[in-house]
């Protein structure tokens, strides 16, 4: 059974794009390599058309992968996010309990995910953590270096 994934409209055309990229430009790249390995003679030898082929697998397996994840990918409109917990899309504010330090996260599916803008993974253990909470409430959070404790300061849309 696949996994369905919530995105947003940005997040959901990104996804097309780079599906159609691997589509239109990376797999007619993959079998030209192929064909060119191909006329360079005996193919029991040849390591250009071993890796060539292999190549053209790993490609398969991506784009597979991503027509998968693009046929469960759902669309959320985030004006209508309830902004009493936090949820999927849901933008947090959340305070370190050990340092004090404030940091602001925006909960997204897996592949929208960018540390840098401030997206983190609701797969991922903060964002797994946070789902549910209400503001005010102490998220602990197990972490490889042990457990954090986040208070939920504000939840909004964006």
């Amino acid at each position: 059974m696949s996994k369905v994934s919530y995105y947003t409209a940005e997040g959901l055309k990104k996804l097309r794009e780079e599906l159609d990229h691997f589509r239109d430009v990376e797999r007619p790249n993959a079998s030209k390599a192929i064909a060119e390995a191909r006329d360079k003679g005996d193919l029991s030898e040849n390591a250009e058309y071993d890796a060539a082929k292999e190549a053209q697998g790993m490609l398969e397996m991506r784009i597979s992968k991503m027509e998968e994840t693009y046929a469960n990918a759902r669309l959320i409109d985030e004006s209508v996010l309830d902004t009493s917990k936090v949820l999927v899309h849901s933008k947090v504010k959340i305070k370190n309990q050990s340092n004090g330090m404030e940091m602001v996260y925006k909960l997204v599916a897996q592949s929208e995910a960018d540390l840098k803008t401030g997206k983190i993974s609701v797969d991922s253990p903060i964002g797994h953590g946070l789902l549910g909470k209400k503001v005010g409430d102490i998220s602990e959070i197990e972490v490889p270096n042990g457990i954090l404790k986040f208070e939920i300061l504000e939840i909004s849309r964006d």
